[in-house]
């Protein structure tokens, strides 16, 4: 099963580790200094149309890749949720 990031974006449900919300998570700055260090290794891809909300990391081909969306981390896990991945 897939699950829609945005910007006609679709992942596989089971390369998810997890779903972030970004209001919340960049409080720390351990998530900011992850987020930047992603950055710099060309590992964030941006699918976000307008204000970013979540954040989807994921392993794909034994790679890491952080997925950044304008869609809320609630909507994306009820959907994962319902595609069969439990977060």
């Amino acid at each position: 099963m897939y699950l829609h990031l945005g910007k006609n974006t679709v992942i596989p449900v089971k390369s998810i580790i997890g779903v972030f919300d970004l209001d919340i998570t960049s409080q720390s700055v351990k998530t900011r200094s992850f987020l930047s260090n992603g950055e710099k290794a060309k590992q964030v891809v941006n699918v976000s149309e307008d204000l970013p909300r979540s954040f989807v990391l994921c392993r794909e081909n034994n790679k890491t890749r952080i997925y950044i969306s304008h869609i809320s981390s609630q909507t994306l896990q009820k959907r994962a949720n319902s595609r069969g991945r439990k977060y």
